[in-house]
């Protein structure tokens, strides 16, 4: 059974040779450069080749939620024919320095139609996301700031990227931003984590020392067994 991600990466690995030969331009980022800017639709669909994007809401009182992150061999933000007002308050930015093939929406439309394999698997990425939105609202909303910090860091290391387990590249604004609590209320969770022994915080990122005492704070739907 597939369990929620924030952590969006290699899902579309297997087709990087097909898309290379799609029409499409080469781009590169810097750390901190939006990928579309505020206010306008979005038009563009990026295959990551390296990097990290960090994909937020931004509301109109100035408050920031984070909802997901993408990185290599994965494709955000998809492509549709209909324009959502919503799409003005999405904010993507290179969370480091990215390369990325850009396609237009309306090749990238042409590319569903006639790759079906292609179409197929972008059906079940749009499928993990949907189910990234409803644990949220149906799920994680109703536990206590404590149980949703530890079903984060869980949801965390069990998409973390290769190479780094047992490490989770957030920080402490970035928890609160995910989880939409204050800065302090995140603070006081993560010292609770790290008095029990469970976590060791650093300055940019948490290594979890202790999974297993990790899992038992974490509510049922969180967890891959």
């Amino acid at each position: 059974m597939l369990i929620p991600r924030y952590y969006f990466a290699h899902d579309f690995e297997d087709f990087y040779e097909y898309l290379l030969a799609c029409p499409h331009t080469r781009r590169t980022f810097r750390k901190g450069d939006l990928l579309w800017n505020l206010g306008e639709n979005v038009t563009r669909v990026y295959y990551i080749l390296s990097g990290i994007a960090l994909t937020s809401l931004e509301h109109e009182n100035g408050l920031r939620k984070i909802s997901s992150l993408h990185s290599t061999g994965t494709i955000f933000p998809g492509a549709h024919r209909l324009r959502f007002k919503i799409e003005h308050s999405i904010s993507t930015s290179a969370l480091s320095d990215m390369e990325v093939l850009c396609f237009s929406n309306e090749d990238f439309l042409d590319m569903l139609c006639t790759n079906r394999e292609l179409n197929l698997c972008t059906i079940d990425w749009y499928a993990t996301y949907i189910n990234l939105l409803l644990y949220e609202s149906a799920h994680q909303k109703y536990n206590s700031s404590f149980i949703k910090l530890c079903n984060l860091l869980y949801l965390f290391l069990q998409n973390s990227p290769r190479g780094k387990e047992g490490r989770i590249d957030l920080t402490q604004e970035n928890i609160a931003e995910i989880l939409s609590m204050t800065r302090v209320n995140a603070a006081r969770n993560l010292a609770r984590l790290r008095d029990e022994q469970i976590i060791v915080p650093h300055r940019k990122w948490i290594q979890v020392i202790d999974l297993k005492a990790l899992e038992a704070y974490c509510s049922e739907e969180t967890l891959s067994r």
